[in-house]
């Protein structure tokens, strides 16, 4: 492929605006979220009725209802338009926001963080991402929605502490609320207006579908292996706080100072791991190894919490394996999942994700009720060690690219026939034909295609292909 074709079709400034404002939009959200993380178990004590079982709770609490309401959100919105579900869903996060911000109790905390999550707009905005970008530039613009979210995480760890210290928790949530608002103009001032909404399959679950993601042993292990990392996210974070102030001896103020430099490290460290995986197919080795340098950064918490060297290389340890599992678990997901079934296998994924969130919340405050600081790190550390033995028989996938090719005049007729002829070319391992999108996906062993064949692909002078970047 030369470098005018991959530049064919570059995005046009419409793509490249809808892309920037929906990740802005996604970022501005999961900003809110992840705020409270570094702080929360620190300062919930000024709740009433506050103990470590209900922090945990309130810590984790948005995953539960971001669980059960992002797939039907997603679906509602090819009912009503994306635009007034993602609208709904920032409200809803708004008024659980501002519920958060005014409360007294640690139960109204709860309420207001299920609040939260109930605005569950992660569907929608995929969707609509998909709806305002050409089919070459979905991955991209997809992408750009996931650097958004690793940019808010890290924001999110190093301006939490200090806005705790200068406005409170009870700040903190008004300042989420005024985030949503924000996201709400962005998306009616600088959003473009879709003409239709597609039901995209690639993105998209089908509830009939959900048996197919069971069947298969491997897309389960990775299923468990992204709900286990935000269960470990949410259970460490609950501790965390703690160990730095009150055993290491590092003032709560300070932990922005310490957060920040360590995530820009752990950000450039998984670079070579990533490259290792991708460049020289050892996936499954890069994430094995990483799962390993987990349950020896929660080991070194859990041993020596005292010594504030320990904890941040530790912590250091974590977010480098936490940031290569992150970004390793989706490509795994994609490349084993059918063309057929993909939108569903990813919303259960992500659902499983958000059930993580909400199970180490309540483990983390339950683990510290019993057994201290100790207990949380140590729970994890053992957590770790069964992922391991639960992907240690996970089948290392084919290096496996994908395409979707536009065709003019798809039709029921000559469908099967377009079919067989991109199935025959070398190196093609499934097609998918969708007469409603006028489209056909294509997923391709990289090292045996036949890509000559593939780019000049061409049925009785009808199919116009345009290349995925």
């Amino acid at each position: 492929m030369t470098k005018k074709q991959q530049h064919r079709y570059p995005m046009t400034p419409m793509e490249k605006r809808s892309t920037a404002g929906l990740s802005i939009i996604f970022g501005l959200r999961m900003l809110g979220l992840f705020m409270i993380l570094p702080v929360f178990s620190l300062a919930a004590n000024q709740y009433t009725d506050a103990t470590p079982m209900l922090i945990g709770l309130a810590i984790g609490a948005y995953g539960l209802t971001q669980a059960l309401l992002q797939i039907p959100f997603g679906m509602l919105s090819d009912h009503i338009g994306r635009k007034h579900v993602i609208t709904i869903g920032l409200i809803i996060f708004t008024a659980g926001s501002i519920v958060a911000a005014s409360a007294n109790s640690i139960y109204m905390v709860i309420a207001g963080r299920l609040l939260q999550g109930s605005g569950a707009i992660a569907a929608a905005i995929m969707a609509l991402t998909a709806d305002l970008t050409g089919n070459e530039h979905r991955t991209k613009a997809m992408a750009g929605i996931g650097i958004s979210i690793g940019i808010s995480f890290v924001i999110a760890l190093a301006s939490g502490p200090a806005l705790e210290y200068w406005i409170g928790l009870s700040g903190i949530f008004w300042t989420t609320a005024i985030l949503s608002l924000i996201g709400i103009a962005i998306l009616h001032l600088y959003i473009p207006t879709p003409i239709r909404y597609i039901n995209h399959r690639d993105i998209k679950p089908i509830p009939r579908q959900f048996p197919n993601v069971f069947k298969s042993a491997d897309i389960m292990r990775i299923v468990l292996s992204i709900m286990i990392l935000h269960c470990l996210l949410t259970t460490n974070f609950f501790a965390l706080p703690i160990a730095l102030q009150y055993y290491a001896g590092l003032a709560s103020h300070q932990h922005a100072s310490a957060y920040l430099p360590i995530l820009i490290i752990a950000m450039i460290s998984i670079v070579p791991f990533i490259l290792i995986s991708e460049k020289y197919q050892k996936i499954k080795l890069v994430f094995l190894g990483a799962i390993i340098i987990l349950a020896i950064s929660q080991l070194g918490w859990a041993i020596l919490p005292h010594s504030l060297v320990a904890l941040l290389i530790s912590i250091w340890l974590f977010f480098t394996a936490f940031n290569i599992l992150e970004a390793s678990l989706p490509s795994l997901m994609s490349k084993l999942s059918p063309l057929n079934n993909r939108g569903t296998f990813m919303g259960i994924y992500s659902t499983a994700q958000f059930i993580g969130a909400f199970l180490g919340g309540a483990l983390g405050g339950s683990m510290y009720a019993q057994f201290n600081v100790y207990g949380v790190f140590t729970s994890g550390f053992i957590i770790t060690l069964l992922w391991i033995a639960i992907i240690i028989p996970i089948k290392a996938p084919k290096q496996l690219g994908s395409r979707i090719i536009k065709i003019n005049n798809l039709t029921a007729i000559n469908a099967n026939e377009i079919s067989q002829q991109l199935n025959s070319i070398d190196g093609v391992v499934e097609v998918i034909v969708v007469i409603e999108e006028q489209l056909a996906h294509i997923k391709f062993e990289t090292e045996h295609i036949n890509m000559e064949s593939l780019n000049i692909f061409n049925t009785n002078s009808f199919v116009k292909m345009k290349k995925l970047n």
